[in-house]
């Protein structure tokens, strides 16, 4: 434990340790791609024309890899990601090893994205630079399959059996972690697949996460009942004497959501404001300091004030930094000024690595676009503090 009075030193404009990594060239690409990122209009336009482009066969592929790929993923095998993994550990940052690969829908790809996450949890076990391993649910298996059983409708006998090949899928990467001592994130998907998850992931901690967190769950805090349900997980692992594992973020699918909602004609699960969103999101951290003791939690954020207040209290409450109950985690390329000044400051902070081919990355890489483009002032901020960095260089020549 750390003593209450200890004060520590987080400095989030402190360019000089955000782009540690970066070289001048790097820096100023990154510059270049965030001001394209900016422009909406271009992402709109390219987005699909960039689509077209790969279906025909147009030789883009180079330009894609040495720009947005570059700066968003980490490279096109696992052992392709062994360069990333060993930079961002030059600055005391964790990896997350996330197969990015989107859009498949066969049995066949969902056993070998099964395999490839198997894969990420061995090249784990022996690579202490790599904190976490995560599963997209949908990409082991059919997203109608999900919903029809979130909808509570009755699955024809291939479908129970495909159902149980899912489940196996899931319990198979759940127990190779528990085994290897690698921790695993759920990914959360939309709201109405996201109770058949939550039992899911809720089954795999009761069965895991006996001596410590290993498998964790998403609770996406821009849902208005996602802070209930953190506490009524946590009230169920209390009972039957588990570790919850929380991985807490704001979230993904907002403009998907309420479109979904006014669609049909239920009330939206989102709040109703981001206000709402942060209040949740910031109990929530607190909540889960509340019982460090039973629960692991991550909280991914690309948000300053959320970001700094965990910090915060860690060291009012005398919690280490370095507690393995607690994890700070950004997505790569993006808000290098949390990842490396919280991880200079001592704190667990870990990325999460894409990787993957370049042209089934795609899909992950447009979202990532474009969400950058509706997240509120995230590009401004990007590219003020590399024009900052580019300053502060520039002076010292």
């Amino acid at each position: 434990m750390i003593s209450a009075n200890s004060q520590i030193e987080l400095d989030f404009n402190n360019t000089k340790v955000a782009f540690q990594n970066k070289s001048d060239k790097e820096l100023e690409k990154a510059f270049w791609l965030f001001k394209m990122v900016a422009n909406n209009t271009l992402i709109k336009v390219g987005t699909p024309l960039t689509t077209f482009a790969l279906k025909i066969g147009l030789p883009i592929q180079g330009i894609i890899r040495n720009t947005i790929y570059k700066q968003f993923c980490g490279g096109e095998s696992i052992e392709g990601c062994a360069p990333a993994i060993t930079e961002l550990g030059r600055g005391a940052v964790t990896t997350i090893l996330d197969y990015s690969v989107e859009g498949e829908d066969s049995e066949e790809s969902f056993e070998q994205t099964c395999e490839e996450i198997l894969k990420t949890v061995a090249f784990a076990k022996n690579n202490s630079l790599i904190s976490f391993c995560v599963f997209k649910p949908t990409g082991l298996g059919r997203f109608d399959l999900f919903a029809k059983v979130d909808a509570k409708q009755r699955l024809t006998d291939s479908e129970k059996t495909e159902f149980d090949r899912v489940y196996e899928r899931i319990d198979r990467i759940c127990r190779a972690c528990h085994d290897a001592g690698i921790k695993v994130l759920v990914d959360a998907e939309h709201s109405w697949i996201q109770d058949t998850i939550d039992d899911f992931a809720r089954e795999m901690m009761e069965k895991y996460n006996q001596e410590r967190p290993v498998v964790y769950n998403t609770y996406q805090l821009y849902r208005n009942d996602k802070l209930a349900s953190l506490k009524a997980d946590f009230a169920y692992a209390q009972t039957q004497n588990f570790y919850l594992g929380a991985k807490i973020v704001r979230g993904a699918y907002m403009e998907i959501e309420r479109e979904r909602a006014a669609e049909k004609g239920y009330p939206s699960p989102i709040q109703p404001n981001k206000q709402a969103s942060d209040v949740d999101y910031n109990e929530a951290i607190l909540f889960c300091l509340d019982h460090i003791n039973r629960i692991g939690l991550m909280a991914g954020t690309h948000n300053e004030e959320s970001s700094r207040l965990l910090a915060e209290e860690m060291i009012a409450r005398g919690i280490s930094p370095k507690n393995e109950h607690v994890f700070f985690a950004q997505l790569l390329g993006m808000s290098d000024n949390l990842s490396f000044n919280l991880a200079n400051a001592g704190f667990n902070v870990a990325k999460y690595m894409p990787y993957g081919p370049v042209k089934a990355v795609m899909p992950y890489l447009f979202r990532r676009a474009q969400e950058n483009t509706s997240v509120g002032g995230q590009t401004g901020r990007e590219l003020g503090l590399i024009m900052k960095e580019k300053a502060r260089r520039k002076a010292q020549k």
